[in-house]
C-alpha cells in the first residue's frame, strides 16, 4: 500500500542562512528521509549551489518562486464587534439608529453577554427595553421599535455592513420573549457575585 507523506508548504525562510525569501524569489526544495518522515528543506540559490554537491542524500529536489501568503482582507481588520458597535450607536443618542441598536441588543442577548432585567411600558404605549451586561453590570435602555417582519431582512443587511460583513446578524423573528427577566439567569448572576464575595 502507498505511503501517504505529510509535507509542508514551502518555508517563508532559507534553512540554511535563514534570511527570509521575497516575493517572486527562485528557491529550491529538497526532501529528505527524518526519522521515517520526509522532511522539506527550502534553499535560496545561494545557499543551493553550495550545498547541491550532496544534493545525493536527498529522495527529490525542485526549484519554485516564493509566494507570499495573502494578507487577510482588509474589511477583516476593520471589523466591528457588535458589542462595539452597540456602546457607539447608544452614545450617538440619534433615533434613526434605533432599529439597528435593538437588533444589535438581541443578537448580543442571545450570545448571553446581556440578560433582559425589565421592559418599561410609558402612557403612550411605548415600551423600553432594560438590558445589562453580565460582565460588567452596565445597563442600556433600548426603546422597542416594533420592527415587523418585512423590515427585519433590511435591519440585518445593515447591521451586517456596520459590521464589516462578518459575524452574524441572525435576528429574532418577533424580537425577545414578552416573558419577564429569567429568575434563572437572575439567581445565576446572584449565585457568582456570592461566590466571588
Amino acid at each position: 500500500m502507498a505511503q501517504d507523506w505529510d509535507i509542508r508548504p514551502c518555508g517563508s525562510t532559507c534553512c540554511t542562512c535563514e534570511r527570509p525569501f521575497v516575493a517572486d524569489q527562485e528557491y529550491q526544495s529538497l526532501l529528505v528521509f527524518s526519522e521515517e518522515e520526509l522532511d522539506r528543506r527550502d534553499y535560496c540559490c545561494e545557499c543551493w549551489k553550495a550545498h547541491s554537491a550532496d544534493d545525493s542524500a536527498g529522495e527529490g529536489s525542485w526549484k519554485g518562486v516564493f509566494r507570499p501568503p495573502a494578507p487577510p482582507p482588509e474589511e477583516a481588520l476593520k471589523k466591528e464587534t457588535a458589542d462595539n458597535l452597540l456602546r457607539k450607536l447608544i452614545a450617538t443618542e440619534d433615533d434613526a439608529n434605533g432599529n439597528v441598536i435593538y437588533l444589535l441588543a438581541v443578537m448580543l442577548e442571545r450570545k448571553k453577554m446581556l440578560v433582559e432585567r425589565d421592559r418599561k411600558k410609558d402612557d403612550e404605549g411605548n415600551i423600553t427595553l432594560v438590558f445589562e451586561y453580565r460582565k460588567t453590570g452596565e445597563v442600556f435602555l433600548v426603546p422597542d421599535p416594533h420592527l415587523q417582519l418585512d423590515q427585519l431582512g433590511h435591519v440585518q443587511r445593515e447591521v451586517s455592513q456596520l459590521l464589516g460583513g462578518g459575524g452574524s446578524t441572525e435576528g429574532p423573528e418577533s424580537g425577545p420573549s414578552n416573558s419577564p427577566p429569567d429568575e434563572e439567569s437572575d439567581a445565576d448572576d446572584q449565585g457568582e457575585e456570592n461566590n466571588g464575595t
